[in-house]
C-alpha cells in the first residue's frame, strides 16, 4: 500500500506542476507545444524512475527473504525509494511555488521562499565541485 500512496503523492504533484506551468505560460503568452512535449516527457521520466524505486524496493525485500537478510535488504530498498520520492517531491513543490510566483506576483512569500531554497541548492552544488 505504501507504494501506492508514494506513486500517487508523485503522480499528483506532476499533474498540478504541469498544469500551474501551462497557466504561467498562458499568463505570460509564451505558450508553446515544444515545451510542453519536452515537460511532459520529462514528467513521463519521472514517473519511471520513482516505478523503479518502487520496482527496487519490493525486488530488495523479496531477495532479502532467500538471502536470510530481509532487514538489510529492506533497509537498503526503503532507503533507495524513500530518497527518490522525496526528491522528486520536493523538486516538483519547487517547481509548483515557482510556477505560482509568476502567476501570482504578489504572493512575496512565494518568492521569498523560493529564494532561501534556491540558495539552499546552491550552497549544495558548490559542495559537489570540491
Amino acid at each position: 500500500m505504501k507504494y501506492l500512496i508514494m506513486t500517487l503523492i508523485v503522480l499528483g504533484l506532476i499533474i498540478v506542476d504541469y498544469l500551474t506551468g501551462i497557466i504561467k505560460a498562458y499568463i505570460n503568452n509564451n505558450l508553446s507545444s515544444r515545451k510542453m512535449r519536452l515537460g511532459g516527457l520529462n514528467k513521463l521520466a519521472e514517473m519511471l524512475v520513482m516505478g523503479v524505486a518502487v520496482g527496487f524496493e519490493i525486488g530488495m525485500s523479496k531477495l532479502g527473504k532467500y538471502a536470510d537478510t530481509p532487514e538489510l535488504a529492506g533497509v537498503i530498498g526503503t532507503v533507495t525509494a524513500s530518497g527518490v520520492f522525496g526528491y522528486i517531491a520536493l523538486m516538483e513543490i519547487l517547481s509548483i511555488f515557482e510556477n505560482y510566483s509568476e502567476i501570482s506576483p504578489d504572493a512575496k512569500w512565494v518568492k521569498r521562499l523560493i529564494k532561501r531554497l534556491k540558495i539552499s541548492q546552491d550552497e549544495d552544488k558548490g559542495d559537489d565541485d570540491e
